[in-house]
């Protein structure tokens, strides 16, 4: 039964929609859209592809018996999208709100249907046209430009699986619209609906990309990398060397899966949690612990993988030479040789490269059909016992062998020694990684293919262990006489004496035995069924090593040249062809393999690549557990089985392993990690993954905040902290390099602004600038914050920044000023916000600090601040614009922060005296003061903080060469000797015009003009301080006399009681103490020690 009142608003609002109620749009209605997720089951499928809308969740109810079987579905996983406004579904055929017919508008929008588009595959986005593209939703019912949540909103601006979009902002959702929504047709730019963007998408997509799944691309790679040459000509040694039971030769190779397994776990935490680009090791590392380790390790790598293939190149060569040696085809001699056929190998498997992705893919497959048909081969023989073969040692399984093959025979070896021989046949788990860019899901590819690969392998390893061990004797002589009949003589012990066979002759010998699991490293070859299968699986080992190296090496190399981590390596950042093949990369590993190959004498390079690959592992481990230590909200893999103690044991574990391999080595392999980490490090690249090093950091800092703000201060332990009102720090360079001078590495210094005006704040742009600005003290190495703040007037800004600037015990304690030196210029009502601003940071228990420079400090109206103001870059947080000073070509200059070039410079003008005079004073403070003074003139004992700055600054490199000179005033009468009568006519002359002359007018005139204009000196209060005034005229001369030469003076501030000196006469001591001398700073501590001569 129909909802009656939906039956009964049926008619009048389908007649206001729709004339033609029989024509709709397919798909669902209106109302409908209005929905909630709800589990259904599986049947649901079947009715569901009825839907005109294949890809659509939402099932439509075409009478009142369907929604009600609907509702009563039970849960199976599948989602759909029902009405909540009527769950059962009923009334759903006589809806209110049906769909408008095709084209036919309503009011002044039109459904598009076009826009019936939706990748989220159950969330339909209702599109409104008017006649052009809106980005206007019908979401829940409503026309909203509110969205939905999707995936492509959370998409990186490049990436490659899918198309970024971008949300609504705050500000568009909240701000107040200026104009009609669909004034203009656009509500929210000129976004493209998705259609366009799925169309836009498609054409921006390369055509005929390959992709590799988790087998062909990872699980193929990795077992042909592990699977070397060391599986067919070196462990049946490390079987005869370490034994097989013992904890040896299965210890050997446990030790060394377990080593891998941990950083395959390592590499699947990493890899899952979020979208991987190629780059392999190099993009695990440096997404994970920063550009810092990632560029080390990522050029390292890539060096590694390059010389790898001349390893596996110049093993295939001497393989064949041997070959051919046994045959007499020599060609010239054995070295010439191996590099002719080396550089001939090397050549080929280049082109194989070249050819493409699915032409190396469908040659790696090959080379592992033929490495598994060896393998198998192997095992086949192993079964198959031959008298011939016995006496080259091999009698079949056997329980007599087997057990005298337990314990370890080293010969001229130890456990160590054999491990590092074995260790790097485990050294191929990252194959399917360095490819990651060429997978079609990273995620789920390098996990499982990684993973299966090592078990695989290390099953495979352990069978050919205990197989080889219990069918093959240590020592053979090949020898079919050495044999005896019935019983052994009493000289012969052994399994083989057991067997009535005798070695002991070829043991004794001095050449000693030819065969067995100690002399033969071809035994495989003759344990199998058909040897050349062997030899083949031999060259397919090799061959695949090498082409999965070739390929890694440029890979790699072209993801740390995109990055930029390098100068001048950029030119191998450029890709070809449908799958951006590193076409320059490829040329540039080919060079370093076949200089390598040439060599031909890898013994001494062999172990310097292990301990790179080992490096690699050892930072993938430690990724792993550091971003775990740092607790970041953005570490969640998907992949849930590691954990951080295991991964660090995993990173010790590689270290260690480094150093058993060859301590040398592992030596030099830090010392290039190092090296690379501080050019890097000292480079400071301008990128930002969202590391776990920055994870840490504010972890660390957060912590540390925290426990500072449980312990008291205490008087050895103060330090300046300034909140230094800089307004934008590159305005006032004076005022902000001498601060940074006695603070930095010291103290707090925070760079205030107070951004007035009575237009409407733009918030958005303060956040801009706060982190532009940020960025302008970094570049220009000045250890400050830059905190704006929006408010009426100056006094209100800084009584916001007085009170809550900082945090916890890094907050400051010391305000600093620039001297307002045009405070007779303008409006007397900012000389008395000025005089306040000092008066509030007494208030707050502040010390305070006053700069001069007599030439001033703003030097914002030479620099183009006003441009710097109002440019907004389209792309903002993509480049900074800053300022510069250039006094040699007394211009201004606008440079990029991110890109490090000039984007933009003003006209050439030229400068007035005043404003040279100007820009000179205002750098005098960056270079090196020379042999001078800094007079310290502490005629008021406030805590010492007059002393204190001073010594701070000398203790800087630019101020060690200053010495410090204390003047103290021991009498008064020594400041009002010899005072100058010019002076004190200059001085009444000058707070003239600021002067109330109540005795000359009317009580109640007098009390209005005072009110309003508070800054005027009444003749009561001149008469009363007229002795303070004559002190600061009296130092102001004394200061001449004494300090006209010094670098810097310091002196005590003048105090000036709250609300009984007026601003005027204030400013008007200020001024006459400060004239005419070199940079002055006016201090006044809050009265509280900061000195203290006990320990």
């Amino acid at each position: 039964m129909s909802d009656p009142s939906s039956a009964l608003s049926a008619p009048a609002e389908n007649d206001f929609l729709s004339p033609d109620a029989g024509k709709k749009l397919p798909g669902p209605t209106p109302s409908q859209s209005r929905f909630q997720v709800d589990l259904v089951s599986e049947a649901a499928g079947a009715s569901e592809e009825k839907s005109p809308i294949s890809d659509s969740s939402v099932a439509e109810p075409e009478g009142p018996g369907t929604g009600a079987v609907a509702g009563g579905e039970e849960a199976k996983g599948r989602f759909r999208v029902v009405n909540f406004a009527d769950p059962s579904g009923a009334g759903g055929a006589a809806s209110p709100e049906a769909a408008p017919p095709d084209g036919l508008q309503n009011g002044d929008t039109v459904m598009s249907e076009t826009s019936l588009h939706s990748s989220t595959g159950g969330q339909h986005h209702y599109h409104y046209d008017t006649h052009t593209n809106t980005y206007y939703l019908r979401t829940f019912g409503h026309n909203t430009i509110d969205a939905v949540p999707k995936i492509d909103f959370y998409r990186q601006t490049a990436a490659p699986l899918g198309e970024k979009l971008v949300r609504p902002t705050l500000s568009e959702l909240h701000d107040e619209l200026d104009k009609e929504p669909f004034e203009d047709g656009f509500a929210n730019g000129d976004e493209l609906t998705p259609a366009e963007e799925a169309a836009a998408k498609e054409a921006a997509e390369p055509k005929g990309v390959v992709k590799f799944g988790w087998i062909k691309g990872v699980l193929v790679r990795c077992m042909l990398n592990i699977w070397g040459v060391m599986l067919f000509i070196r462990m049946t040694w490390i079987v005869g060397q370490a034994g097989i039971g013992k904890s040896y030769a299965c210890l050997i190779v446990c030790m060394a899966t377990v080593v891998t397994t941990i950083t395959g776990l390592s590499t699947s935490a990493i890899a899952t949690n979020g979208f991987v680009r190629g780059g392999g090791a190099y993009y695990l590392i440096s997404r994970s612990l920063g550009p810092e380790f990632g560029g080390s390790i990522g050029l390292i790598f890539a060096f590694a993988n390059a010389v790898a293939v001349a390893m596996y190149v110049v093993g295939f060569a001497e393989t064949v030479v041997e070959l051919l040696n046994v045959t007499g085809a020599i060609m010239t001699d054995e070295i010439n040789d191996v590099r002719i056929i080396g550089t001939i190998t090397v050549i080929l498997l280049l082109g194989i490269s070249v050819a493409g992705m699915e032409w190396e893919a469908k040659a790696q497959i090959f080379l592992l059909v033929v490495l598994v048909t060896a393998i198998i081969n192997y095992f086949i023989g192993s079964f198959i016992s031959m008298k011939s073969k016995e006496s080259m040692g091999f009698f079949g399984y056997d329980g007599r062998i087997m057990w005298e093959n337990m314990g370890p025979d080293f010969r001229g070896e130890t456990f160590f020694s054999v491990f590092s021989i074995f260790f790097p046949a485990a050294t191929g788990i990252l194959a399917g990684a360095n490819i990651s860019g060429d997978l079609a899901d990273p995620q789920k590819a390098i996990p499982k293919g990684t993973l299966l690969a090592i078990l695989i392998t290390g099953i495979v390893y352990l069978g050919v262990a205990v197989s080889t061990g219990s069918c093959i004797v240590r020592d053979a002589s090949g020898n079919v006489n050495d044999t005896f009949s019935a019983h052994s003589p009493a000289n012969c012990t052994g399994a083989a004496c057991e067997l009535l066979y005798d070695f002991s002759t070829c043991k004794n010998d001095k050449d000693g035995c030819r065969y067995g699991l100690h002399n033969d490293f071809q035994v495989m070859s003759l344990v199998s069924g058909f040897s050349p299968i062997i030899s083949a699986g031999i060259f397919s080992a090799t061959l695949s090593s090498a082409l999965a190296s070739l390929v890694s090496a440029p890979k790699v190399f072209q993801a740390l040249c995109k990055d930029n981590i390098y100068p001048g390596i950029g030119i191998f950042a450029k890709g070809y062809g449908k799958n951006n093949e590193p076409i320059r990369g490829y040329i540039l590993t080919f060079g370093i393999a076949l200089a390598f190959i040439l060599i031909a004498e890898l013994n001494t390079i062999a172990p310097i690549i292990s301990n790179f690959f080992l490096a690699s592992y050892a930072l993938i481990n430690f990724s792993v557990f550091h971003a775990s230590l740092a607790n970041s909200p953005g570490w969640r893999p998907s992949f849930k089985y590691y954990n951080m103690w295991v991964s660090l044991a995993g990173a010790v574990l590689c270290c260690g392993v480094m150093f058993v391999i060859n301590w040398a080595a592992a030596l030099l392999t830090n010392v290039i990690v190092m090296a690379l980490y501080i050019y890097v490090s000292h480079k400071k690249p301008d990128v930002n993954w969202g590391s776990s090093t920055q994870a840490l950091t504010y972890q660390q800092a957060l912590t540390h905040t925290l426990h500072l703000s449980g312990v008291e201060d205490h008087i050895k332990n103060f330090r300046p902290q300034c909140l230094v009102m800089t307004g934008y720090p590159n305005s006032r360079p004076a005022l902000l390099d001498l601060v940074h001078s006695f603070t930095k590495n010291v103290g707090l210094m925070i760079c205030g602004h107070v951004r007035t005006g009575y237009r409407k704040p733009n918030f958005k742009d303060l956040a801009i600038d706060q982190t532009r600005y940020q960025r302008w003290l970094m570049k220009n190495e000045t250890k400050a914050f830059y905190t704006p703040v929006f408010a009426e007037d100056l006094r209100q800004g800084s009584l916001y920044l007085l009170q809550a600037a900082g945090l916890g015990r890094l907050r400051p304690n010391t305000l600093v000023l620039g001297f307002k030196n045009d405070w007779r210029d303008g409006d007397m009502m900012n000389v008395e916000t000025y005089i306040n601003m000092i008066h509030d940071a007494f208030d707050f228990q502040y010390g305070t600090v006053i700069l001069r420079l007599q030439e001033g400090l703003d030097v914002s109206h030479i620099q183009g601040q006003d441009d710097l103001l109002s440019s907004q870059e389209k792309s903002s947080g993509v480049k900074d614009v800053i300022v510069s000073i250039d006094t040699s070509k007394d211009s201004d200059g606008e440079s990029s922060k991110l890109s490090s070039k000039p984007v933009g410079q003003s006209p050439t003008v030229s400068l007035n005296v005043t404003d040279q005079r100007l820009l000179e004073a205002s750098q005098q403070f960056q270079q090196k003061q020379g042999k001078g003074t800094v007079d310290v003139w502490w005629l008021f004992d406030d805590g010492g903080l007059t002393l204190l700055i001073p010594y701070l600054l000398t203790n800087k490199k630019r101020w060690k060469d200053c010495k410090i000179r204390v003047f103290i005033g021991e009498t008064h009468a020594l400041l009002f000797r010899n005072l100058l009568c010019s002076s004190v006519v200059a001085f009444e002359e000058m707070v003239e015009p600021y002067r109330l002359k109540e005795d000359n007018m009317e009580l109640e005139a007098a009390e209005r003009l005072k009110n309003s204009e508070p800054w005027r000196i009444t003749d009561n209060e001149l008469e009363l301080y007229r002795a303070k005034t004559s002190r600061q005229i009296r130092l102001n001369e004394l200061l001449k006399e004494h300090s006209s030469t010094a670098n810097l003076i310091v002196i005590s501030l003048p105090l000036a009681r709250k609300g009984a000196v007026s601003s005027a006469l204030y400013m008007a001591w200020l001024e006459v103490l400060s004239k005419d001398l070199p940079p002055i700073l006016l201090v006044r501590g809050n009265h509280q020690s900061v000195l203290t001569f006990y320990s």
